[in-house]
């Protein structure tokens, strides 16, 4: 029998009470609604959601019947989603905090988020996620960039104050840093790197860390995540340094040159998996 087709995610329709420009490549906006009352795991600090893009020419009302949309509109007009990473969430008070990377004109999601002001409406769906340190873990490596910045911040402010470990952030521009809370025992490196070709860039700043004696899966805990080949050179420090897979989480969260539908389409083919 062939498989039962997946069941629609819910949509969630959100109202945007505020947004902030963190600096010249992110945006943060603070989304609102009811439906974030029963909005997914807690333990997460990796959760994500899709952002959904309706052409607004269209005059359609959320939520949209996306089976049939697909069906009608031809490939240039279909629903469009991005993925973002969920900067925190705050169930009692309705609010949903994304940190959103833009570059200018480019995309979807990051032109919306620049120009999005108090009573926009937004469209997600989700979360996913599987990530968390864990408490009995001796010492955490976080290597990503700006994409990964969500995740890593509120993966640091998820320690244990006693935690210990390094998080290496790259960015284009000095002026991309911002204030994070960590433990004190965990040392957070802002690594700037103006030249985008340079892929092995981060990959090199984890081959210098000081790394632990004990490298055994119980004792370290590993979050990789970023621009696709720059993972993939972060995958090869690691098995450099004998990394058990185990105590690693690790993926491609956008690849340069590629829109997401591309990148998602690309990420069962060889160039687009990241080795294990």
């Amino acid at each position: 029998m062939p498989p039962s087709p997946r069941a629609p995610r819910p949509q969630r329709v959100l109202t945007v009470e505020s947004t902030q420009r963190l600096g010249p490549h992110l945006v943060r906006l603070v989304l609102t609604g009811e439906s974030l009352a029963d909005f997914g795991a807690q333990e997460s600090t990796d959760a994500y959601v899709k952002l959904l893009f309706v052409d607004p020419d269209l005059g359609l009302e959320p939520p949209f019947d996306l089976a049939a949309l697909r069906e009608s509109l031809p490939g240039d007009e279909q629903p469009v989603t991005r993925t973002y990473t969920v900067r925190a969430i705050d169930r009692a008070a309705l609010r949903l905090t994304l940190d959103v990377v833009a570059h200018g004109d480019v995309g979807y999601a990051g032109p919306w988020a620049q120009q999005a002001k108090g009573g926009d409406v937004a469209v997600v769906m989700g979360p996913g996620g599987g990530y968390a340190p864990r408490p009995d873990v001796g010492w955490h490596l976080f290597a990503g960039d700006l994409s990964a910045l969500p995740a890593i911040a509120a993966s640091l402010e998820a320690l244990p104050t006693e935690a210990k470990g390094v998080a290496l952030i790259e960015v284009e521009l000095e002026e991309d840093i911002i204030e994070l809370e960590a433990p004190d025992g965990v040392r957070v490196s802002w690594l700037v790197n103006p030249d985008i070709t340079d892929v092995d860039f981060l990959a090199r700043a984890v081959d210098a860390v000081a790394w632990p004696q004990e490298l055994a899966a119980e004792s370290v805990q590993v979050f990789a995540h970023g621009e696709r080949e720059s993972i993939k050179c972060v995958r090869a420090a690691l098995k450099r340094r004998e990394v058990p897979r185990a105590a690693i989480s690790i993926s491609g969260y956008w690849a340069r040159g590629r829109t997401e539908d591309a990148f998602q389409a690309e990420k069962k083919t060889p160039i687009g998996k990241i080795e294990d």
